[in-house]
């Protein structure tokens, strides 16, 4: 864990960039000088970035069918990319779902126990989060204390059942690859997914009484895809304070004025759009109803879209960067990073000043990813 003064770099504060050196020393930012200097003229010095949500990290710990059977060995490659990326803290969002396969319950519980035996070891902060499917009832029970066992206290409520379709006794899109993927004959699967559908009735109960103890423990909640105002303040009802990816304005003013704090894609706002049709993520940070973005399916994407608002003249850097960095850390209630004040954790992103590349990213003060020039001045 290097003790380092920063200088010659431009450094991002919340107000703008500063010219004075930047100083860490054991793990922190100081406003003390520690004595030993390295040049970072023609370089950027940022808070590292905080990703709220992501499941890029799937590639790492399956490429293929059974091809990964130490998923602590993946963990350990994610987090490379991770870093490559500027990123410090990143939540690793898995699912709970009726899909099975990758999604399923038993491959949660691997990737669940992986990150809380590997993380440690590890320089980025990484965080699990549960992406719950609301319709599978029968684990309503031991939820709570799997949670507790796997460490998570993070939770995302999900409901991807085709309802439309099931209603109207139609066979939902992409059965017979869904039904593959989890190890099951297309018939099974169809049956599940009509036996949850046929009990949606007493979801909403179950819910209420299920985000009252997760709650009650302390548990960050969050409702996924939000089409309406109603729906969301139906969540807020159960604590369920954030609101992530919402697919309307309604839904995304209703949890803005309401005090939610809204989450959005960062890949959305570098494509434009969501690649779904949905709503623009850009729309809501012009708006400015957006809190935080996250690099849902794409770690370079928050700092792609962060630079890329800054450079249409959407938002100045320092309010864009706050929304991977200061932004989604008060959504976690991480008070100790998201700037580069005196105290904080040395969380810190360097980018090349000419290309926003990624030169060099620090986790609590200790190095995380360095590559070309940058490693040259360090090291001399």
């Amino acid at each position: 864990m290097p003790n380092l003064d920063f200088v010659g770099g431009e450094v991002l504060h919340p107000q703008g960039f500063s010219r004075a050196p930047l100083s860490i020393a054991q793990g922190e930012i100081t406003n003390t000088r520690v004595g030993r200097e390295v040049d970072l003229s023609g370089f950027q010095v940022l808070p590292g970035i905080v990703d709220l949500h992501g499941d890029g990290f799937e590639r790492h710990l399956a490429p293929r069918r059974g091809a990964m059977k130490q998923l602590s060995e993946g963990l350990v490659a994610a987090e490379a990319e991770l870093a490559a990326n500027g990123i410090t803290t990143a939540v690793l969002a898995q699912f709970v779902s009726w899909e099975g396969g990758l999604r399923g319950l038993e491959f949660a519980d691997q990737v669940f126990t992986g990150i809380r035996d590997t993380a440690p070891q590890l320089v980025t902060d990484l965080r699990p989060q549960l992406r719950f499917e609301t319709h599978m009832l029968d684990l309503y029970a031991s939820l709570p204390k799997r949670l507790e066992d796997w460490g998570v206290g993070y939770v995302v409520f999900n409901d991807h059942l085709p309802h439309d379709r099931l209603a109207q006794g139609k066979t939902p899109k992409r059965l017979v690859g869904q039904a593959l993927k989890a190890g099951r004959s297309p018939e099974s699967h169809l049956a599940q997914m009509q036996a949850m559908h046929a009990r949606r009735a007493e979801v909403p109960a179950a819910l209420d009484a299920l985000c009252a103890t997760l709650a009650a423990r302390g548990v960050r909640m969050g409702s996924h895809d939000d089409q309406t105002a109603e729906s969301r303040a139906e969540w807020r009802a159960r604590g369920v304070t954030l609101a992530e990816f919402p697919e309307t304005h309604a839904a995304a003013e209703a949890a803005h004025a309401a005090g939610d704090r809204v989450i959005m894609g960062a890949p959305n706002v570098v494509r434009g759009g969501s690649h779904n049709g949905n709503l623009s993520a850009l729309d809501l940070v012009s708006m400015g109803l957006c809190h935080a973005l996250a690099s849902d399916y794409h770690y370079p994407s928050p700092r792609r879209a962060a630079l890329l608002l800054a450079r249409s003249g959407v938002l100045d850097l320092a309010d864009a960067w706050a929304l991977v960095s200061s932004g989604p850390a008060e959504v976690l209630g991480l008070t100790d990073r998201g700037t580069l004040g005196p105290g904080k954790r040395a969380d810190i992103v360097i980018l090349d000043k000419a290309t926003g590349r990624v030169a060099a990213t620090f986790a609590a003060g200790r190095v995380s990813y360095m590559s070309g020039e940058i490693a040259e001045r360090f090291a001399a």
